[in-house]
């Protein structure tokens, strides 16, 4: 029974109905934004007077770093925790000793850590804390569930940023929660409900619509990833390529027992020769301006086109990589791609 559009309306729910159907999922419950199913899938789980320990993998992002520390520390009184990679890999032994000592009461990790792409070995992450009484929230934004679907190996929750491929055209804000537990479900309706946190019924109109298309689009994506990674490999200009599905990653492996060889996800990150950080910087600059218009420097990812962002602009003191540039790869013909790209690192 349909009573208040805040509370439930049926273009929200036939939204929610097709990413159920992809996702593989009892329920999921769309939000205004990607930080919204955040906040609501971290606080359901929160209860007065109940003195818990919270393990985050560091690697996740950035604006889910400042919520942990405006809400959950600051605001809230939240016990947390970070585990943190080694040379660009996690220690999974470690991992293991950090959840058996600390006993968590949540973990919370993305798949595709970002701008790095690391991929987390995530059924044996799930394992590790389900054996200890800990409940698991996936962020699997950059993965999406054509990569993997974290609830099929036990997690509790999924998270997208319905923003990114989900709907795939940069042109609405949308997060989402997917579960299968039926009192997490209530929990989680309520809490929207309450603060408000409801899509509207054009955003989930516009979602709906794009996501009949989404593994299509993904899948060009990835395939156009895979290729442009190669040619950067292959350049003279590049001095080195992140992307899980090269041998070189240092997550490679994992990406592939974690995928199944479907697919490395829509994302490359390069980072451009110089003898200096200003010779780096110069580099990217030109190369930037040289692929103008059409790849554009956007702060998102995930969009039809692609789009790109320089790493140290963005992510500063914690990556300070002067020559490093995100690409977020769309569904173009990559000849087109291609020429763009070698016009960019000629310059």
């Amino acid at each position: 029974m349909y009573i208040y559009s805040r509370y439930r309306n049926p273009t929200v729910v036939a939204a929610e109905e097709a990413i159920m159907a992809v996702e593989g999922s009892e329920w999921a419950l769309l939000a205004q934004s990607g930080m919204a199913a955040i906040d609501i899938a971290l606080s359901i789980f929160q209860e007065a007077g109940r003195q818990s320990n919270w393990l985050f993998f560091s690697e996740i992002y950035g604006g889910t770093l400042s919520y942990i520390s405006s809400v959950l520390q600051k605001r809230r009184g939240m016990e947390v925790s970070f585990f943190r990679p080694t040379d660009r890999n996690y220690d999974y032994t470690h991992l293991e000793s950090v959840i058996t000592e600390s006993r968590p009461d949540i973990l919370y990790f993305e798949t595709i850590s970002n701008p790095l792409l690391m991929v987390a070995e995530g059924r044996r992450i799930i394992d590790m804390a389900k054996k200890r009484g800990c409940r698991v929230i996936v962020d699997n934004t950059f993965a999406t569930p054509l990569l993997w679907k974290p609830l099929d190996d036990g997690a509790d929750l999924v998270i997208h940023s319905a923003t990114k491929y989900l709907s795939g055209h940069g042109n609405l804000t949308a997060g989402v929660i997917c579960g299968n537990d039926n009192k997490l479900m209530q929990s989680a309706v309520e809490y929207r409900k309450f603060v408000g946190h409801m899509l509207s019924p054009d955003d989930a109109y516009r979602l709906q619509t794009q996501i009949s298309s989404f593994e299509l689009r993904f899948r060009q994506q990835c395939d156009n990833a895979s290729y442009v990674a190669a040619v950067l490999s292959k350049s003279e200009h590049v001095a080195q390529v992140l992307y899980p599905g090269l041998d070189t990653h240092a997550t490679h492996i994992a990406a592939l027992e974690l995928t199944g060889g479907r697919g490395y996800g829509a994302m490359v990150t390069f980072d451009l020769t110089g003898s200096t950080p200003e010779t780096k910087r110069r580099r990217r600059d030109k190369f930037i301006e040289a692929v103008r218009p059409e790849i554009k420097l956007i702060p998102s990812l995930g969009d039809n086109h692609t789009i790109l962002m320089p790493v140290e602009a963005v992510w500063g003191a914690k990556y300070p990589e002067p020559g490093m540039i995100r690409l977020s790869l769309g569904y173009e013909e990559r000849a087109v791609i291609e020429s763009v790209i070698r016009r960019g690192l000629e310059s």
